[in-house]
């Protein structure tokens, strides 16, 4: 009552700002076709997959007006990736990607960071693990692109919030017929104090459908 008569606002807490998609959403948790784990698993390079999940923040990525990527990060040490071209409701996802972490590496001057962007992150072909994967992103001239530059926006579970500037690029191969396995490298700048906190972080991840997520909470 008070609030209404003097004009203050409530203040939306950090969970409602945080988008939701498929029924993920912060604090909320999903299971896996089990049997769709355990049978594409032995082809790539993760091991263990959990089947279920419990999302511990949410990252959104703005690529253009129209195009929205929505992350949901898992106690799993992974997260779900959503595409979204032309609104924010679910007819308009266009790809699903599970994604596991691989490696992250800290960089510590300017000069490896400069060298990191301009020939660490962004080449015509990647090896890992003996399995050798194309760049996917290229230009207007039809050449490997740059490193793609984004900031996420990132919302945790205990209502902070925090911003990444990322510059990456995406591999994949083929595994059989209509399945692929993706990696992407991306360079991750975040300012802390003043001071810039880099590192390459190394993720791979395969197609999911909306069908195999089963919302549990």
């Amino acid at each position: 009552m008070f609030k209404k008569w003097f004009g203050k606002k409530e203040v939306p807490e950090v969970k409602d700002l945080a988008p939701e998609i498929m029924g993920l959403r912060i604090g909320g948790a999903f299971e896996l076709d089990s049997l769709k784990l355990r049978l594409i698993e032995p082809d790539l390079i993760i091991e263990g997959a959990a089947a279920t999940h419990l999302i511990q923040a949410v990252g959104v990525v703005k690529l253009d007006d129209t195009t929205t990527v929505l992350r949901y990060y898992t106690d799993d040490d992974g997260f779900i990736q959503v595409l979204l071209e032309g609104g924010m409701s679910e007819n308009h996802i266009s790809d699903v990607k599970l994604w596991y972490y691989y490696d992250t590496k800290s960089i510590a001057s300017d000069q490896q960071w400069d060298q990191v962007l301009s020939s660490g992150i962004s080449q015509g072909e990647i090896e890992l693990e003996g399995n050798n994967y194309s760049a996917v992103w290229e230009n207007a001239t039809d050449q490997i692109s740059a490193p793609v530059a984004m900031t996420e926006k990132t919302y945790a579970q205990d209502g902070s919030t925090a911003q990444t500037d990322q510059f990456s690029m995406l591999y994949e191969r083929e595994i059989k017929e209509g399945f692929f396995e993706y990696v992407m490298f991306s360079g991750e700048e975040k300012i802390i104090d003043n001071r810039a906190d880099r590192c390459l972080v190394k993720a791979t991840g395969f197609d999911l459908q909306p069908a195999d997520i089963d919302i549990i909470g």
